[in-house]
C-alpha cells in the first residue's frame, strides 16, 4: 500500500492511495494512524504525550513507511473546525516520501501476495477487532477534526470497521471458474488475482499484525497534495488508484493514471435529488429528507442537494419540513450531548453556502427557516430551507455540500425525472411514493448508481456503493467491490 492523505482539517481534499483493497471510510479526515479527526485544543495536544485517556498509538503525525514511523522535512497544522484552535502538525511529506512508500509495498506484496487467504482473512479481522475496541477514541479523533457530533463520528467508525469484517469474510470467497471449450484435450481456467499495488485508508493496521511495507501512510499539505498524487500515479509500480473526492481533482488523477494504463476507482461528487410525488407519505418524506440532508451538516457525498416536490404535496411537505428543522436540529460542538450539527469543514465551505443562499434569494427564493451563518462560531450555519427555487438558482445545479435544503416544485413524473437526470453527476438519487408502478419506472429511469425509495439512509457493506456519469468508476463494498482490486488471469491447459 502506499497511501496518500492529504488533510480535509486544513482545508483539503483528501488524497488515497495504497495496495490490495479499499479502506473502509470513504468521507474522513486523517491525523495520523486513524483516518479520522480529533477533539479539543487541551485535549488533543495531551493526546501526543499520552494523557487525556487516549492511547498514544491512536495519534500520530509522521508518516508511516516500510513499517517505521518516519518524520519529514516540513509540517502543516491541522486545525478544530469547531474554535480555529490548532490540534497539531502533521509531516508534510513530499514526492521523495510517496515514492519511497510505493517502493515499500511493491516489495512487501511479492511476499504478501503469497500469504493464505484464511491467515488475510484473519489478521483483517483483527484490525476489525482492534477498532471495535477503540471505537470511542477514533470517534473522538473524528470530531475534534472533523467537527461533527459524536454521535455520528461513533456511527462513522462502525461503519467503517465494517469494511473490514466484510472483507475478511470475502477474502475465503475469491473463486475462479473452469471453462468447457470445443477441445477435447484442453481444459480452461480462470484465476483472480490481487491486482497489486493499490489505495487503502489504514486505522490501526500495525496493531492488527498487518507486516511491514503492506501499508503505508503519505500525509500531505495541500500545497504538496500535486507532486505527492503525481508521484503516486504515475510510479510503475503502483497498479492500481482509488480516490475518493472532488470531480475535478478526479479528473486530474485520471489523466495521470491513463499515461501508463492503470486500474482506477472513483467516488467523486454528487448532487443528489431527492424527489417527493403526491401519492408519498409525507411524514415519512420528511424523516427522510432530515437523515439524508442534514447528516454532517450535509457534508457527505451522499446528501440530499435538490428537493423536487410535486404541487399537490408541496404545501404541506415544506410546512412539516421546515417544522422538523427547527424542532430536531440542533447546532453546537460536536463534543457536546445533544449536538446534531457541527461546524462545516473551513471557512470556504461557509461562503459557499452563502453564496448558494444569496442567489437563490435574488431570483426570487424564500427562506422558510436559517439562512445565515450561527452564532455559535465562524464555521457554523444555521440549517436553511428554501422554496419557491427554480432551475437558475446555483443551488439548482451545484452541490452545496452544507446544510442547505432547496424545494422545487414539479407537476410531472416526467419533468421530475428529467430535471434529476440533467445533473453531470450521478452517485445517489432519494424519492418517495407509494405507487407501485411509479416506484419501478422512476427507480429504473434514474441516472444514479445508488437509489433510495422511500429511505434516505442507504449506505451499507452489503451493497455495492458507487455512481455513474462523473461521479466515478467502480463499486465499493458488497460482493462486487473486492473484483476492483482483482486481475482475471485466463489459463490455456492443453496436451491431456
Amino acid at each position: 500500500m502506499a497511501t496518500c492523505f492529504q488533510l480535509r482539517g486544513c482545508g483539503a481534499q483528501r488524497l488515497s492511495l495504497l495496495p490490495l483493497g479499499r479502506g473502509p471510510c470513504p468521507c474522513a479526515g486523517y491525523l495520523g494512524l486513524s483516518t479520522q479527526p480529533k477533539p479539543g485544543l487541551a485535549l488533543l495536544r495531551g493526546y501526543a504525550q499520552g494523557p487525556a485517556g487516549l492511547p498514544p498509538a491512536l495519534l500520530r503525525t509522521d508518516g508511516f513507511v516500510g513499517g517505521r514511523w518516519l518524520p519529514a522535512r516540513a509540517v502543516f497544522p491541522v486545525y478544530d473546525p469547531a474554535s480555529g484552535a490548532e490540534l497539531g502538525k502533521v509531516a508534510d511529506c513530499g514526492a521523495p516520501e510517496a515514492r519511497a512508500a510505493v517502493r515499500a509495498a511493491y516489495e512487501a506484496f511479492c511476499s504478501w501476495r503469497e500469504v493464505s487467504a484464511k491467515e488475510r482473512s484473519s489478521l483483517l479481522r483483527k484490525w476489525y477487532d482492534l477498532m471495535i475496541k477503540n471505537k470511542e477514541d477514533l470517534a473522538k479523533i473524528i470530531t475534534a477534526e472533523n467537527g461533527k457530533p459524536l454521535k455520528e463520528a461513533q456511527g462513522e467508525i462502525l461503519y467503517s470497521a465494517l469494511f473490514l469484517e466484510w472483507f475478511s469474510e470475502e477474502a475465503r470467497r475469491i473463486y475462479g471458474d473452469i471453462i468447457y471449450t470445443p477441445a477435447k484435450d484442453k481444459r480452461s481456467l480462470v484465476l483472480k488475482q490481487p491486482v497489486g499495488v493499490a489505495t487503502v485508508i489504514t486505522p490501526l493496521a500495525k496493531q492488527a499484525g498487518i507486516p511491514p511495507g503492506v501499508y503505508n501512510v503519505v500525509p500531505c499539505s495541500r500545497k504538496k497534495a500535486k507532486e505527492v498524487g503525481e508521484a503516486l500515479c504515475t510510479d510503475p509500480l503502483v497498479s492500481k488508484i482509488s480516490f475518493t473526492g472532488s470531480t475535478a481533482t478526479g479528473k486530474i488523477l485520471l489523466h495521470y493514471a491513463a499515461d501508463s494504463v492503470k486500474r482506477v476507482s472513483m467516488e467523486l461528487g454528487g448532487h443528489a435529488p431527492f424527489i417527493v410525488f403526491d401519492s408519498a407519505n409525507v411524514d415519512q418524506a420528511v424523516a427522510g429528507a432530515m437523515a439524508s440532508k442534514f447528516r454532517n451538516s450535509g457534508q457527505t457525498c451522499v446528501c440530499s442537494n435538490r428537493f423536487l416536490v410535486q404541487r399537490g404535496i408541496h404545501d404541506s411537505f415544506v410546512k412539516k419540513l421546515a417544522e422538523a428543522i427547527k424542532r430536531d436540529l440542533r447546532v453546537g460542538n460536536g463534543f457536546e450531548e445533544g449536538t446534531t450539527q457541527g461546524p462545516l469543514i473551513n471557512e470556504k465551505a461557509i461562503e459557499k453556502v452563502e453564496k448558494h443562499v444569496s442567489d437563490a434569494v435574488s431570483k426570487g427564493a424564500t427562506i422558510e427557516t436559517g439562512g445565515k451563518r450561527h452564532r455559535f462560531g465562524k464555521n457554523f450555519f444555521e440549517p436553511t430551507l428554501l422554496s419557491n427555487v427554480t432551475w437558475d438558482m446555483l443551488c439548482s445545479h451545484e452541490e452545496t455540500f452544507g446544510p442547505l435544503a432547496p424545494v422545487m416544485k414539479f407537476d410531472t413524473e416526467e419533468e421530475a425525472v428529467a430535471i434529476a437526470n440533467a445533473a453531470d453527476v450521478g452517485l445517489a438519487g432519494y424519492f418517495y411514493s407509494q405507487d407501485p408502478a411509479q416506484i419501478w419506472r422512476v427507480a429504473e429511469q434514474l441516472e444514479v448508481g445508488m437509489v433510495g425509495v422511500n429511505e434516505g439512509l442507504i449506505s451499507t457493506v452489503e451493497c455495492p456503493f458507487g455512481g455513474v456519469k462523473q461521479s466515478g468508476l467502480g463499486r465499493e463494498g458488497s460482493k462486487y467491490g473486492i473484483d476492483e482490486y482483482l486481475e482475471l488471469k485466463y489459463v490455456c491447459y492443453g496436451g491431456l
